[in-house]
C-alpha cells in the first residue's frame, strides 16, 4: 500500500468530519472535540489548523483519503497528532504516515500525547522514534472521565 501526505483540501475536510465521528475511534482516541458532532466547530478548528504555521497534510492510501497528520503548536513545544480511519487500523499506515510528516518537520523535540492504555497509538510513536517521558491524567471527553495519559518526546 503506498502511502502519501499531502496538503489539506477543501474536499477532504468532509472525510475527516466523517472519520472523526467513529464512535470506536473517538473512544480510543479520548482526547478528542468536547462535541465532535459540532460541524462549525469542527470547521474553525481548521480554518485556524490551516492558516497557522502549523503543518497539516492529508493521509492517502492508495488514493484515498485515509486521515490526517498535523505539527502543530509554538516552537520548543510542538506536538504530533494524527488520525487514521478505522477501516485502515492495523495496516502500517499511520506509523508509514507518520514517519513522513516526521521527515518533512525536522525541529526537535517534537512531543505527543497519547491514552496510556491507547497501545496501537504508542506503538505508531514509539516506532517512529518517541519516547515515553511522562505520565499524566486528564479529561478525556470521548470517555467522559479522567483517564491515565503519557506523553512521549522525540528529540535528535
Amino acid at each position: 500500500m503506498e502511502v502519501v501526505l499531502r496538503p489539506v483540501h477543501d474536499s477532504d475536510l468532509p472525510v475527516f468530519y466523517r472519520q472523526m465521528n467513529d464512535p470506536e475511534s473517538l473512544r480510543m482516541a479520548a482526547f478528542t472535540a468536547e462535541d465532535p458532532a459540532d460541524r462549525d466547530a469542527f470547521d474553525a478548528l481548521w480554518e485556524r489548523i490551516r492558516s497557522s504555521k502549523d503543518v497539516a497534510r492529508t493521509v492517502l492510501a492508495d488514493g484515498d483519503v485515509v486521515g490526517s497528520a498535523v505539527v502543530y503548536g509554538e516552537p520548543g513545544e510542538r506536538e504530533v497528532t494524527y488520525w487514521v480511519d478505522r477501516a485502515y487500523w492495523g495496516r502500517g499506515i499511520a506509523t508509514a504516515a507518520l514517519g513522513r510528516l516526521l521527515a518533512e518537520v525536522t525541529e526537535r523535540p517534537l512531543y505527543a500525547r497519547a491514552a496510556a492504555d491507547n497501545a496501537g497509538s504508542r506503538r505508531v510513536l514509539e516506532k517512529c522514534g518517541f519516547r515515553e517521558t511522562a505520565q499524566a491524567r486528564g479529561y478525556a471527553n470521548a470517555r467522559g472521565e479522567e483517564i491515565d495519559e503519557v506523553v512521549l518526546t522525540l528529540v535528535g
